[in-house]
């Protein structure tokens, strides 16, 4: 279920369980992976994902 919190709570959220001497590097990483996660999860209830099998037949045709 996609998250009813706003951008910036979810972020404060994120940022607050990270160590203490994390660097800004390490914060927008966080969030990045946090916002790739919820797209991909986004993708799959939209139905916007194809099979594991769709994805190995495609790669053998790119790489023959």
């Amino acid at each position: 279920m996609a998250t009813t919190r706003s951008p910036k709570r979810t972020s404060l959220r994120i940022i607050e369980q990270l160590e203490d001497d994390v660097t800004y590097e390490d914060m927008l990483y966080a969030l990045y992976v946090f916002q790739k996660v919820e797209r991909g999860l986004e993708d799959v209830r939209e139905r916007r994902t194809i099979s594991h099998k769709d994805v190995r037949r495609e790669f053998a045709q790119w790489l023959s």
